[in-house]
């Protein structure tokens, strides 16, 4: 299986880190390096990089992550900050392996996000992905080097090229709009305004947790598309009476 793979380093500060990451990206296989908003490529930068500087070469560059984002499908997000809090969706992650399984079946485009050296992804770069994971470290001393994360997780990754892919799955539109739908039930039951965007948030990590088919894609869009229209024809009702 060829995983179409993207790393995402955003806004990095060290050109020794990307070259790193690039080391790393070559050493299991995957080649597409994009740079959002970064430091230059100094003379360490190449240096780490060893024999990888292709993948350097060839990275693409964005000035912000959502000009990049908006055209891949699953949009993966890293994180050293848990919180296992059920209720807390942002920093409730799943670990390489599980995310390796995940993407196991799947031939969409996906994003893997690593953040700044210093403060990693922030909240508001976190409510763009589907998935978020975290690499379990020691209580000690939790926090990795960035080079470091890109390649463990990008080993684990590379585990699951050998995996047959199933059944299609979701694309990025069918996701959208099966997102959009969700949406407008909130709207239509007059969902409590102060839990509305926790909920999106929640159910678009369920939506990435789950990976559904095309044919489970189509059946889940039909029943919401029917609660929508009873939940409408209900306020209706209720307007005119």
């Amino acid at each position: 299986m060829n995983l179409d793979l993207s790393v995402v380093l955003v806004e990095p500060k060290y050109g020794g880190n990307i070259g790193a990451s690039a080391r790393a990206m070559k050493n299991f296989g995957f080649s597409k390096l994009v740079l959002i908003n970064p430091c230059e490529f100094d003379k360490e930068c190449y240096q780490r990089a060893m024999h990888a500087e292709d993948v350097i070469e060839n990275a693409k560059t964005y000035s912000k992550l959502e000009e990049f984002a908006s055209g891949i499908q699953v949009v993966v997000g890293t994180t050293g900050i848990l919180n296992l809090n059920e209720k807390a969706y942002i920093r409730n992650p799943m670990t390489p392996k599980e995310l390796g399984e995940k993407i196991s079946s799947t031939e969409e485009s996906i994003a893997v996000l690593f953040g700044r050296e210093d403060y990693g992804l922030h909240n508001d770069e976190l409510t763009l992905c589907d998935l978020v994971v975290s690499i379990p470290t020691a209580e000690e001393y939790p926090v990795m080097n960035l080079s470091h994360s890109v390649a463990v997780l990008l080993y684990e990754l590379s585990l699951c090229k050998l995996k047959v892919p199933q059944a299609r799955g979701m694309n990025k539109v069918e996701k959208e709009k099966f997102l959009e739908m969700f949406d407008k039930l909130l709207l239509s039951i007059d969902y409590p305004e102060h839990k509305y965007e926790n909920t999106k948030i929640l159910f678009r990590r369920l939506i990435g947790r789950s990976m559904p088919t095309a044919w489970e894609f189509h059946t889940l869009m039909g029943v919401l598309a029917k609660s929508v229209e009873y939940a409408e024809q209900c306020k209706r009702k209720d307007e005119d009476d």
